[in-house]
């Protein structure tokens, strides 16, 4: 039988999966490392987000590090004034979706919202990991003019001077 990319999992095939215990796999949802959703009181995995942690884990470009970056820092505002960043965000997330109607974009536009709906937490998770997804989230951000232009030119200037040897 073919799977299909966004089958849930339990946490016990999960755990068969990645060859450890079910407790751990429960352990890695409770850390965030392995986004799941409650279906009643059970922990559903996504079998690609499974897939993901089976794969060596690729070096951020230097793009993907520099917004990381950016992120990271936008991640310092949201923990600072979550209702200032979040409503910067759902502003920016509603003219973007009108203008990406149909397309790509709008899948991740759309999982930001997501993110947003979930909470603070998820937020968070979403700028500051280095996980795929997480990537894939930065490079459709909702964040835009959350940082002002000093703090984003200081993030950058930062970044030339630190950020990109970790990467080199």
């Amino acid at each position: 039988m073919a799977t299909v990319s966004g089958e849930l999992l339990s946490t016990g095939q999960a755990a068969k999966l990645l060859g450890c215990s079910r407790q751990q796999v429960v352990n890695l949802c409770e850390r965030g490392d392995l986004p799941f959703v409650r279906v009643g009181a059970h922990r559903k995995v996504r079998r690609e987000h499974v897939e993901a942690l089976l794969r060596p884990k690729q070096a951020l470009t230097r793009d993907q590090l520099k917004s990381l970056w950016l992120h990271q820092a936008v991640a310092g505002g949201l923990v600072a004034d979550p209702d200032e960043v979040l409503g910067k965000a759902e502003e920016n997330l509603g003219r973007l979706l009108r203008q990406h109607r149909g397309t790509m974009t709008e899948v991740w536009l759309r999982r930001w919202q997501d993110k947003i709906n979930e909470g603070v937490g998820s937020v968070l998770r979403a700028l500051t990991s280095e996980d795929p997804e997480a990537v894939e989230l930065r490079q459709n951000s909702p964040f835009a003019g959350v940082l002002s232009q000093s703090q984003r030119g200081k993030v950058l200037e930062s970044f030339k001077r630190r950020g990109w040897e970790r990467a080199a």
